[in-house]
């Protein structure tokens, strides 16, 4: 049997997220740690033709100058992660992929995500349309020269402002002739290389709040050329505690009054996060499902902090203030730390081998049975996490519900 080669190609190449991702991928191919972490390891999923991380081959675009290599050893060094072992054993294999990465294409970029690039080769385009061309001329050679047999699309960089979409966003036919204009922001960076690539046939993952491919013209030119997406903003900390926590308060018809939580955290998400504009783009999105989850709106507040020690690991605190029996006011209190780049890499790995995968089948548009994976999931008005991973198995295993 011959195996495939999978492409993984990350908007936010030598970030966190991504660098651990590679890491990851070598380190699992090389038998040198286990899969906990990878959901779709579980045994629920050993049927489906799912890649193994050795056919992954790695690329990417970023505005920064570092490899894979030298972004996993700032986060061990910074954040006390990874093995010094592990990281030597698979050197070799992050500094080849890092050879696959090119220099960022920008458009209009946001001032906080700006200052972050220190890359002299960063390729600023005078149109949209521009920019996706040099963006799919980059992809397009990245699968001819490694001979892969599908792409996968995955945006990891900084999260954008709010983007609110206008008259030309609700229909291909009107978006095409904007994307000529150099003059307005007409797409953020993020749509811009989701219509590049599902433009060009490869599927795109959103891990971030940023607009991405939600707007309605790019869910149009998916389905126009048969190509699977999805997104957006990845769950791996305070939000999925909420999407458990509060089913269990409504299942149990405790009323919450009010629910806060309060996050602080140090990479270079968390930098970028401190500019208001950018911040509020995550604010919206980890405030969001709470209503829906409760069946009414408690007073809430959701708050994100930089703190610069703190590196890539995050902490949140929440406070639940909640009604019982006879009227009688209680309090829930849980604190969570996790390792950014670490929750997020596992579920990086899942998502791009069930989209893949969707693609194989003929899958087309958005992949709403991957809802269980993101705070605001595409194509699913379901937050109830253990609602969203029966949407999943069910997917796997169709009588399952």
């Amino acid at each position: 049997m011959v195996q495939r080669r999978i492409g993984l190609w990350f908007i936010g190449a030598c970030g966190g997220v991504a660098s651990t991702t590679a890491l990851g991928l070598a380190a699992l191919s090389r038998g040198l740690t286990s899969t906990t972490g990878v959901v779709t390891a579980l045994p629920q999923f050993a049927g489906l033709d799912l890649d193994e991380p050795a056919t992954f081959v790695i690329g990417g675009h970023d505005i920064r100058q570092a490899t894979l290599l030298s972004a996993v050893r700032e986060l061990h060094a910074r954040s006390n992660v990874f093995d010094e072992r592990t990281i030597a054993a698979c050197a070799d294999d992050l500094e080849t992929w890092s050879g696959n990465i090119r220099p960022g294409v920008v458009f209009r970029p946001n001032p906080a995500i700006t200052a972050l690039s220190d890359r002299a080769d960063v390729r600023p385009a005078p149109t949209p349309r521009a920019a996706i061309d040099q963006i799919q001329t980059d992809l397009r050679a990245f699968k001819t020269e490694q001979k892969l047999d599908q792409l996968v699309v995955v945006n990891a960089a900084s999260t954008e402002p709010v983007f609110n979409p206008g008259d030309e966003h609700q229909s291909l036919e009107r978006l095409l002739p904007a994307l000529e204009r150099s003059s307005t922001l007409v797409l953020p960076t993020s749509s811009i290389y989701a219509f590049a690539a599902i433009d060009a046939g490869f599927p795109y993952v959103n891990m971030t709040p940023s607009r991405g491919a939600t707007l309605p013209a790019i869910e149009e030119l998916a389905r126009k050329h048969g190509v699977p997406h999805a997104g957006q903003d990845l769950k791996t900390g305070e939000t999925l505690i909420k999407s458990v926590l509060a089913p269990m308060f409504a299942r149990r018809n405790l009323r919450v009054l009010s629910w806060v939580g309060h996050n602080i955290l140090g990479n270079r998400d968390g930098l970028v996060l401190n500019d208001p504009d950018n911040k509020a783009s995550k604010v919206k999105s980890k405030d969001a499902l709470l209503a829906e989850l409760l069946g009414y709106k408690p007073q809430s507040l959701v708050s994100i902090e930089y703190v610069e020690s703190l590196d890539d690991w995050k902490t949140a605190w929440d406070h639940i203030h909640y009604e019982g029996f006879l009227g009688t006011k209680m309090t829930f209190q849980f604190t969570w730390q996790g390792c950014d780049s670490l929750l997020a890499a596992p579920l990086v790995i899942d998502l791009v081998r069930l989209t893949a995968l969707a693609q194989r089948r003929g899958e087309v548009g958005i992949l709403p049975h991957l809802a269980c994976f993101f705070k605001n999931p595409l194509g699913a008005n379901e937050h109830d996490f253990g609602k969203q991973f029966a949407l999943l198995e069910n997917y796997v295993h169709p009588t399952s519900l």
